[in-house]
């Protein structure tokens, strides 16, 4: 880890951790705003369009076969800022890890206080009668995965046009607002609402790591544009 942010996390015992798509890039799994991210990939519609509420309903079929191709990364494995974040959990240090992600990378690295602000792949549900799934029931599906009832089964995951969970937000808010150190990692901040989180911050020190400029640079006490799992885990 970066030797001053190692003696900022020894200095608190409260840390909190919000992440975004560049934490899982070095996994493997592509994030949506840079130069090889989702947004300027070539599909029949745009990116944002086919995961979209209204898209699912109308498109279901085609949302599916986008889902399936892009969002779900079964194979993918916690790189060396997942380590080191559950390190930091079990060290007594990090309180909590709030993440954009829907890959459940951060949970296979080891760490527990996990809010998903946008759900995960990992979890599925019938619109109709609401019975649970695991991830198998959507990927091994062909076409439309539908549930013993004849429902389709939905990915928890929170497409546009959606509202985000009001717990997981309620969480972020609670941890945020006590955290003496707030590290933010991976992400652009120019999504919202979870960009505005970072307005509940009242601690001491506020740190970003990404690897191109946020609107969030001038506020933070410290930045570094630089690989996440390289300030993390190097």
């Amino acid at each position: 880890m970066e030797e001053k942010l190692r003696e900022l996390i020894d200095g608190s015992g409260n840390v909190v951790f919000f992440g975004g798509a560049g934490v899982s890039t070095e996994s493997g799994i592509p994030d949506f705003r840079s130069e090889d991210g989702l947004y300027n990939t070539k599909y029949k519609y745009p990116p944002e369009t086919i995961v979209s509420h209204t898209f699912f309903l109308q498109h279901t079929e085609e949302f599916f076969e986008f889902y399936r191709e892009k969002l779900v990364h079964l194979d993918a494995e916690p790189n060396a800022a997942h380590v080191a974040l559950a390190r930091l959990e079990r060290e007594g240090k990090l309180k909590a890890v709030i993440t954009q992600n829907i890959d459940g990378l951060h949970q296979k690295a080891g760490s527990v206080n996990v809010v998903e602000l946008h759900g995960s792949v990992l979890r599925n549900h019938c619109v109709n009668c609401g019975a649970e799934y695991g991830v198998e029931a959507v990927v091994e599906a062909e076409g439309i995965p539908r549930c013993t009832c004849g429902g389709v089964i939905k990915p928890d995951v929170v497409l546009y046009e959606e509202s985000l969970d009001e717990r997981e937000i309620e969480l972020a808010v609670k941890y945020i607002r006590h955290a003496d150190v707030l590290i933010v990692g991976g992400t652009s901040l120019a999504v919202y609402p979870a960009a505005g989180l970072l307005n509940y911050f009242r601690g001491s020190a506020l740190v970003l790591i990404n690897m191109t400029e946020t609107p969030y640079d001038d506020m933070a006490d410290y930045v570094y544009h630089d690989n996440i799992a390289k300030i993390l885990g190097g």
